[in-house]
């Protein structure tokens, strides 16, 4: 799954590290986010887009034929 994190971290000027402590994960599992090697649970998901002032779908794109 596609996010928009990477963009967002750099127009706000985070590093994955305080994204990472901002939302109780490690900087490593923000690191999978960005390149799609993980998938947000839907918890985590509603703490980056709540960082952001954001809804999920403004961050993480989804694509529906994925979830067929």
């Amino acid at each position: 799954m596609e996010t928009r994190i990477a963009e967002l971290r750099r127009q706000h000027k985070l590093s994955q590290e305080e994204l990472a402590k901002a939302v109780g994960v490690t900087r490593q599992t923000i690191t999978s986010l960005e390149i799609g090697k993980y998938t947000a649970s839907l918890i985590l998901a509603y703490k980056i887009a709540h960082y952001f002032n954001l809804t999920i779908e403004d961050i993480f794109l989804f694509d529906e034929e994925e979830g067929l």
